[in-house]
């Protein structure tokens, strides 16, 4: 059983909620998705999605991390 993990809305701690980072990175999660149907529309070779869409993920993985643990704000005095 392992210990919940807090919310970290608070102004004095680093970061954002994981509910704020997802909706911070889920347009550029779209965007990616809507490239690959766009390229899908245009006839591409189906193997194309999988060659575009772990890039995509990677991205979006990496993005909500740093928004979520507030990478790249300062962490002290």
């Amino acid at each position: 059983m392992s210990a919940p993990i807090p919310e970290t809305d608070d102004e004095d701690s680093p970061g954002t909620s994981r509910v704020r980072a997802a909706l911070y990175i889920l347009p550029f999660l779209l965007l990616g998705i809507g490239n690959i149907i766009l390229v899908q529309i245009w006839g591409a070779e189906p193997l194309w999605v999988f060659v575009m869409l772990p890039p995509i993920i990677f991205v979006t993985v990496i993005g909500w991390i740093a928004f979520k643990y507030g990478v790249g704000e300062s962490h002290g005095a």
